[in-house]
């Protein structure tokens, strides 16, 4: 298959790659617009239906990947093959001309030159196409050399270019990416929770009628912390196939309100560094977004801000923070390990602070 045909079969996929939640959300709003027809009972179900779809699409945005890119095969695609003159026409004329009419003899030469002329016109056709084909041979294999090669600019440009995480940004999520090096890219997520997650809550009551509250500022923020968990994984899988990088850092910031003054602010709530190979060992259709965010070194306290009702500020990670041991050699456990040692190190470290910290006991007084 030539690259032609690995872009087209990357991009038929990618069409055939439509959530469930997706295709159902739409036949929602396609049968919404018909509500006027329903009765009210219709009409309370299906609103209950939409809001709860419109939920389980944002939570389980982290489901999906698209299919991995294959830029060796890419690399290494033979050019397409020169076109071949046919003879179509000129047969059909002379099959029509001298077999199924002997007795039209006359004008059969003219009819076939025209058949002749026909069959010229679709090879030279075909030569353009080719031609064009060939020029957009020559740049993939050149794009996907540059990708192997770890241009950091090719990466962007594949991320740009061939948009992976376009439903992510149809949401209200932007993203920024930084290629630190060819193993390594950082991401700039900012989740709009204000628009991406509903304010109100919907629920049939016992008489079939829609039940509209304002949403607890707990569960919207469970949601919102779902959803922003969800983004970075779905982000570093997008990544993970597209590009030959080993480790994604990501940092999702998001509006927090300042109480001293009452103003909304964008602040980073959740860092993390996510390696390949601990992305590809979890399920992601059986997952917690939020509790996934253990599996990796992080920065983010989801529990304490869900009791809280609100995202905690965090600093985020920096490259500086990434242990240099190198993805290829360590293993999810290992990882893992790694990750819980670091923390007990901490936790000892604070307690021996704690003790040196305490005063000393004042000896007992003489009787």
């Amino acid at each position: 298959m030539g690259p032609r045909g690995l872009l087209r079969a990357l991009e038929a996929d990618e069409r055939r790659r439509q959530r469930d939640a997706q295709r159902q959300q739409r036949e929602l709003e396609r049968r919404k617009k018909e509500q006027a027809k329903l009765s009210a009972i219709e009409q309370a179900h299906l609103e209950v239906e939409t809001y709860e779809n419109r939920l389980e699409v944002l939570l389980s945005v982290h489901k999906e990947q698209g299919s991995p890119w294959d830029w060796a095969a890419l690399a290494a695609a033979l050019p397409p093959p020169y076109p071949q003159k046919g003879s179509y026409y000129e047969v059909q004329a002379k099959q029509h001309a001298l077999v199924l009419h002997p007795e039209r003899q006359q004008g059969a030469e003219a009819t076939i030159e025209q058949a002749q002329l026909e069959d010229e016109r679709v090879f030279q056709e075909a030569i353009k196409a080719h031609a064009e084909e060939c020029a957009e041979w020559e740049k993939l294999r050149t794009f996907a050399r540059r990708i192997l090669g770890g241009e950091h600019k090719a990466f962007i440009e594949a991320l740009v270019e061939f948009s992976p995480l376009a439903e992510i940004s149809d949401v209200g999520s932007l993203m920024h990416f930084t290629v630190e090096t060819a193993k390594l890219i950082c991401c700039e997520l900012k989740v709009n929770g204000s628009q991406a997650i509903p304010s109100e809550a919907k629920t049939l009551t016992a008489t079939e009628k829609v039940s509209v509250k304002p949403m607890p500022k707990g569960r919207f923020h469970e949601i919102y912390q779902d959803y922003v968990c969800g983004c970075m994984l779905r982000v570093a899988r997008e990544v993970f196939a597209m590009l030959p990088v080993d480790t994604v850092l990501i940092t999702a910031s998001a509006d927090i309100l300042d109480t001293r003054t009452g103003q909304t602010s964008e602040q980073p709530v959740l860092s993390a560094v996510m390696p390949r190979a601990v992305i590809a060992s979890l399920d992601c259709d059986k997952i917690d977004p939020s509790d996934a965010m253990e599996n990796f070194l992080h920065r983010g306290n989801f529990r304490a801000s869900r009791k809280a009702g609100a995202f905690q500020p965090i600093t985020p990670l920096t490259p500086a923070d990434i242990p240099q041991t190198s993805s290829e050699a360590i293993g999810y456990a290992d990882l893992l390990a790694s990750v819980q040692r670091m923390r007990e190190e901490l936790q000892a470290r604070l307690a021996a602070l704690r003790v040196s910290s305490a005063p000393e006991p004042q000896p007992a007084p003489i009787q």
